[in-house]
């Protein structure tokens, strides 16, 4: 990664490196960059998602239903409308 790349986000990340540092970065992002650049030639599996096993049935049903009175935890609280009310942005 040459030195004004590197130099441009260091500064947007609010660090600050020497020359050395700089220079030993730029080397190991080199170094990191080339990794992904030979991940991207690599075979495409098909048939795979993120896991190489099938999960199926392994979910239940959604039952849909109240557990909780709304009303009674609205009850205790500052509200307005029927709307809760929280404190004033600025």
């Amino acid at each position: 990664m040459d030195r004004e790349t590197l130099k441009n986000v260091a500064k947007a990340a609010h660090l600050a490196f020497s020359d050395e540092e700089l220079d030993r970065y730029g080397r190991e992002l080199e170094g990191i960059l080339g990794l992904f650049d030979e991940l991207d030639g690599a075979p495409e599996g098909e048939g795979y998602g993120v896991t190489p096993t099938v999960a199926d049935g392994v979910m239940r049903d959604d039952v849909p239903g109240i557990h909780m009175d709304p009303y009674g935890l609205l009850r205790d609280m500052m509200t307005y409308e029927g709307y809760v009310r929280g404190p004033r942005l600025l």
